[in-house]
């Protein structure tokens, strides 16, 4: 298989990932922003999130802001500006925030230490807590708990469920194919039967 041919199939294959817009900040105050489509749910008590970050190469400045700041956000791509998020994946210069270059608004949220994106309405601010090496293909897992969550209350239901739906959550296939989720069902909790 050609090279973009195999990382299409591959990358498609596993299904619908969730876009998302990893916001940091270096120790200068240089921000960075960079569309991550590994973010994955790991436990809720402690709250934790991780992502896969790809082999460090000089163009990782999402990864060496972790590092050096301990803080980072996850913010939800919406419909409104999902072309703008997507092109956050260029190798842009370090001195080049992908903020400004992709026409979207750094939101600082004090005390945080990280900038959040103004245009998503989903946000939520990381610290950095582990990251997990995988010598398989020289990734790691970056492992950070929830410190703040911003939702508008209107989606949060009365069990706690986001109705990402109304959020117009994207989701992506590929590198570069973007879809829209749509609610289906909802079903109870799962329990086995109890005989009588």
């Amino acid at each position: 298989m050609s090279r973009f041919y195999r990382a299409n199939l591959i990358n498609s294959v596993s299904g619908y990932k969730p876009a998302n817009l990893i916001g940091t900040v270096d120790e200068a105050g240089h921000t960075n922003l960079a569309i991550f489509s590994s973010v994955v749910h790991l436990g809720a008590d402690p709250a934790l999130l991780g992502f896969i970050q790809r082999p460090i190469t000089a163009f990782s400045h999402t990864y060496q802001n972790i590092l050096a700041t301990g803080y980072y956000t996850i913010n939800h791509v919406h419909r409104s500006f999902a072309e703008n998020a997507h092109y956050t994946s260029a190798r842009f210069d370090r001195s080049i925030s992908e903020f400004e270059a992709c026409k979207l608004t750094p939101e600082w949220i004090a005390p945080f230490k990280a900038p959040f994106v103004r245009e998503s309405q989903i946000k939520i601010g990381m610290k950095f807590l582990q990251e997990m090496p995988i010598e398989l293909n020289n990734t790691r897992l970056i492992i950070g708990q929830i410190e703040h969550l911003i939702v508008p209350e209107e989606w949060v239901a009365a069990d706690g469920n986001i109705a990402l739906d109304q959020a117009e959550d994207m989701c992506i296939s590929g590198l570069e194919t973007w879809y829209m989720a749509q609610k289906v069902a909802q079903y109870p909790y799962a329990k086995v039967p109890q005989k009588n």
